[in-house]
């Protein structure tokens, strides 16, 4: 699959200067569209190392409201997350209604780094999948909207870059000797990558492969795909906003309702509402 993919793709100077600014504009304004409209949204970064994700992260920041907008780096867990289930220390961290959640690096790193270094048994990353692909869905039918992308650059790319970078006095602590491991290994993480994608691309939790080769042209995808995915989760939650209960639409459409009603007839309650009633009268 990555074999196909166009790592030539590339955008000019001109075109990026004349797209990118509108680009970033409609990317802050969704944000505060998805902030009235209460949905939450989580946003997924992987990629090869030296492909370009700090860039791109800093560049999407520069426009967006900090106040609701949270990234997460990737780090080791504590010895708190290590005794639990690997996605609670994801779970935590889950953006509430309303904000948007970066994670630059991500669960993904159980059935990539953890498979390829063997730092888990195979089934335990095997076993991973399902518990990623459950994990989404729930995000997703609780009204999150969810995109993820992943920078992909070739492996002669790769070296030129932390090449660049281990000579750069400035930049040169940021390449490491994992770095070099990781790029010796760039083909057993292709295989890795593309089982990944294979089996947690869903429609609701859709993966985006990023050429990244030119770092204009994967700015701009990045941005596109995220202005698509937040303006779909615009106009479902106007259509199917009083699916999620807690909403705000929810809220007005049961209002709505009950407005409408004869006097003294009482709403029937919700199958969650019935649920509620049967616990407090056990208690």
């Amino acid at each position: 699959m990555l074999e196909t993919v166009d790592l030539t793709l590339s955008l000019t100077k001109e075109a990026y200067t004349k797209k990118a600014p509108p680009l970033r504009e409609k990317l802050r304004l969704l944000q505060y569209q998805c902030k009235d409209a209460e949905i939450p949204t989580i946003i997924v970064f992987e990629g090869w190392d030296a492909a370009g994700k700090g860039g791109i992260i800093s560049r999407l920041l520069e426009r967006m409201d900090p106040r609701g907008f949270k990234v997460h780096p990737a780090r080791p867990p504590t010895t708190e997350e290590e005794a639990k289930p690997f996605l609670w220390r994801y779970w935590v961290r889950l953006p509430q209604d309303s904000e948007i959640a970066l994670f630059d690096r991500s669960w993904y790193g159980r059935v990539m780094i953890e498979r390829v270094a063997k730092m888990v048994p195979k089934k335990v990353w095997r076993t991973a999948f399902e518990e990623i692909s459950q994990f989404e869905r729930q995000q997703s039918e609780d009204g999150a909207v969810i995109v993820k992308f992943f920078l992909h650059i070739s492996k002669k790319e790769q070296r030129r870059r932390l090449k660049k970078l281990a000579k750069d006095k400035f930049e040169s602590w940021r390449v490491t000797k994992w770095d070099w491991k990781h790029h010796k290994d760039y083909d057993k993480y292709v295989a890795a990558i593309e089982e990944m994608v294979a089996k947690t691309d869903a429609p609701y939790a859709q993966w985006t492969i990023v050429e990244a080769t030119d770092k204009r042209f994967a700015e701009l995808k990045v941005f596109e795909t995220l202005v698509k995915a937040m303006q779909g989760a615009l106009a479902w939650r106007k259509a199917h906003g009083t699916e999620i209960g807690r909403s705000k639409v929810a809220r007005e459409a049961k209002k709505a309702a009950q407005a409408a009603k004869p006097v003294g007839q009482a709403a029937k309650p919700t199958g969650k509402e019935k649920g509620h009633a049967r616990k407090s009268g056990s208690q």
